[in-house]
């Protein structure tokens, strides 16, 4: 792993420097403080770079399989029937959203393709009504990490599939056929009978699919943060933190951690992921001591985006951080949170 990552550091720094950049960001970077095992889930994260239009991934077996197997369970899922377009009707665009899922030990999983409505140009009252994005508050993820390291719990991910096609939509929607996607007459169009990824109202649906069936198992939905659910009966405690259709499940007892699992995969069909290693841009890394959290990936991201990053790094004071920042923070009711995890 050592000669691996160094010559993977000594071609990334060698292809910036032969590009011209002053500060290749391979020269300040470093994993020899890392397990090897983390090392190489951290370098997989770095080398595989995920498309972002189909025509770069048209030619590509593996991406293309991964379309395939989408439209298929959209297909078995009655999301849509092909019709014609009425007159007095507009159609919604789509475009498709590739996604690379690793396994807990940084190997690929999968290449997911998500079909994605163009949502946006749905209008309020003729396309949807009421909206609805079921996400967990950062600070809640903080503080259930923290509860899971102190009192060394388990801590799983899980990723569940197609979650929007679980949603009923009663409005009525038309979108393009979906790049990809043949059919005889090119003259017709999707009209939805399920709710999809992008739509105004998918989010809605989804959530009060999910909120119903965790609360028939028993959790509580927290009242600071509808995406934290709890549940604690018979000294074992199990937690939940949702984001659309990622899931952060730990607690004090493996068999209720599984039996939480196998509901979850007879009601909406899930993955489980394994421990938990990569959520909402954090890394996580976890040993005996504790659990630590990283952003490296998001960041560079970030500065990949805005084009700085060749741009040569400077030390930031934590002084200068906006007071701001730190006023979000302390501003969130962590106690009505701690309170509900205890309640049950």
């Amino acid at each position: 792993m050592k000669d691996y990552q160094c010559n993977l550091l000594h071609t990334l720094s060698t292809a910036h420097s032969s590009s011209g950049t002053p500060f290749p960001l391979s020269q300040f970077t470093s994993f020899h403080h890392l397990s090897s095992p983390h090392a190489a889930y951290l370098l997989s994260l770095s080398t595989i770079s995920e498309p972002h239009t189909y025509a770069q991934v048209v030619k590509y077996p593996s991406w293309q399989e991964g379309m395939d197997k989408e439209i298929e369970a959209l297909q078995n899922n009655n999301t849509w029937i092909l019709t014609e377009l009425p007159l007095d009707k507009k159609l919604v665009g789509c475009k498709w959203i590739y996604k690379i899922k690793r396994k807990s030990d940084g190997s690929n999983e999968r290449f997911k393709a998500r079909l994605v409505a163009k949502g946006y140009t749905q209008l309020e009252g003729v396309d949807y009504n009421e909206t609805f994005s079921l996400v967990v508050k950062l600070t809640s993820v903080w503080l259930v990490l923290a509860l899971a390291a102190t009192k060394h719990w388990h801590l799983h991910q899980l990723d569940v599939n197609n979650v929007f096609l679980h949603g009923d939509l009663i409005e009525d929607v038309y979108m393009k056929v979906p790049p990809g996607f043949t059919t005889a007459n090119y003259e017709l169009v999707c009209k939805f009978q399920k709710s999809l990824y992008g739509l105004k109202q998918a989010n809605r649906q989804w959530n009060a699919k999910l909120t119903a069936a965790l609360i028939s198992l028993g959790l509580h939905q927290s009242s600071s943060d509808y995406s934290l659910f709890v549940k604690n009966q018979n000294s074992h405690i199990s937690i939940l933190l949702v984001y659309v259709d990622d899931v952060v499940l730990t607690g004090n007892h493996l068999e209720e951690i599984n039996y939480v699992k196998s509901f979850l995969d007879q009601q909406f069909r899930i993955k489980d992921l394994g421990e938990l290693k990569f959520f909402l841009g954090l890394e996580v890394a976890r040993s005996k001591s504790g659990i630590v959290l990283s952003q490296r990936k998001y960041a560079l991201e970030l500065i990949t985006d805005v084009g700085l990053l060749g741009c040569k790094p400077i030390l930031v004071p934590m002084y200068l951080i906006p007071n701001f920042m730190l006023q979000l923070v302390f501003s969130y009711p962590i106690h009505q949170v701690i309170e509900d995890l205890l309640a049950g």
